[in-house]
């Protein structure tokens, strides 16, 4: 990643809006006011429960993972996150292999993917990388962003969402992002083929992120134009997880999606079609995004989450584990990300750093929960951190 791009990214809170640029309070609100709907118009949970769920990773380790970049992954920036899971408990790697843009970052060797002209070869010898991680005993998870896809929208307005002047739709960032349609299985297809070919690299995991609609899609949904049908959003979501881990687990890797932290503690997200307990009947891991900085005022009796990061994280953590209770034999592995970041756009922030860090992973331990990743979005990690 680019320097000056990377110091904008750490400053504005993150690579993307899933992880820290956004608080959550801008879409939870949403969620709760569309709750009763989404529960009146949904299918039964039975409807979706998935066939034979085994774990295709059983002897996974206890993942405590970092986040990198695809720039950092194929650059120097490895060698130093490589020394750091040497010197430490940390073992694990998120790598982009379909980036915020859209991009696939490495050649596939699929012809078919080559033919859609998506790819960016940011890391220039897949081979070599995962020859690495095997080396130094890291276990590589490989992060697909699936529906925030600017460059395929751009390429095929058909596969996304249109203005009523037919122009491309986009979010109010500059530059805009844009997104394609979870109702397409032409969109599914085209994802599940990227993630295909991260498990034919050797990854142990595919770790889905951006799975859901625009934020703020319940205030458009009647005024884009988009091909849909009668299902609720949350259902397209949880089918298209679903749909993804049958044509996976075959391949021996494991599936992981990120969430919302939110969405565990509010009802059904019918706006962006976020379900937590579908989403997680599906998956081999679920990924609840619990930012401290993620929380606005009043979230777990704290006046400033941020600045409270033990509460808070025990609090989502806790709100995780009962959403998760009526799941019994389908509950997933709960691996939070948690923040390793100073989130200088919260007012009353706190520098995080080797405390703050510790504090989190010991609200999750109290939990029960003792797997983690960690996101800083230019992969500067703190050092000397108890990761026990």
């Amino acid at each position: 990643m680019e320097l000056l791009l990377a110091a904008f990214l750490l400053a504005w809170g993150g690579v993307s809006a899933d992880h820290p640029d956004m608080t959550f309070e801008q879409v939870a609100q949403a969620a709760i006011d569309s709750g009763n709907t989404a529960a009146q118009q949904a299918p039964s949970m039975d409807s979706l429960k998935p066939d034979n769920k085994i774990d295709p990773q059983q002897n996974a380790p206890k993942v405590k993972g970092v986040y990198a970049t695809a720039h950092s992954a194929g650059g120097a920036r490895m060698n130093t996150l490589l020394k750091l899971m040497d010197d430490t408990e940390l073992n694990a790697v998120v790598v982009d292999v379909k980036d915020d843009w859209g991009y696939i970052t490495y050649d596939t060797g699929n012809p078919e993917l080559q033919a859609m002209e998506t790819t960016q070869k940011i890391i220039t010898d897949m081979p070599k990388l995962m020859n690495t991680l095997k080396e130094h005993d890291v276990y590589p998870i490989a992060r697909v962003v699936v529906f925030k896809d600017t460059v395929l929208a751009k390429k095929r307005p058909d596969l996304s969402f249109l203005n009523e002047d037919g122009s491309l739709w986009g979010n109010g960032k500059n530059p805009p992002d844009s997104f394609v349609n979870p109702y397409m299985k032409e969109v599914w297809d085209y994802n599940i083929a990227i993630a295909k070919e991260a498990a034919k690299a050797g990854f142990k995991e595919v770790q889905f992120d951006y799975v859901r609609f625009p934020e703020g899609f319940e205030k458009r949904a009647d005024t884009l134009q988009y091909t849909k049908d009668d299902r609720a959003r949350i259902d397209v979501i949880a089918q298209f997880i679903k749909y993804a881990r049958e044509q996976l687990t075959p391949l021996g890797v494991r599936v992981s999606v990120d969430i919302f932290g939110y969405a565990a503690s509010v009802p059904a997200a019918e706006g962006i079609g976020q379900d937590f307990e579908k989403i997680a009947q599906q998956v081999d891991v679920i990924c609840p995004m619990i930012y401290p900085s993620h929380y606005s005022t009043g979230w777990f009796g704290s006046n400033i989450p941020d600045a409270q990061p033990y509460a808070t994280i025990n609090g989502a953590t806790k709100d995780s584990h009962k959403k998760l209770e009526p799941l019994q034999s389908l509950k997933p592995i709960i691996r939070p990300w948690i923040q390793d970041f100073t989130a200088t756009w919260v007012p009353g922030h706190i520098k995080y750093g080797k405390k703050e860090v510790e504090e989190q992973i010991r609200a999750l331990k109290d939990n029960g929960v003792d797997e983690f990743l960690l996101w800083n979005a230019v992969n500067t990690y703190t050092p000397n951190v108890d990761y026990n």
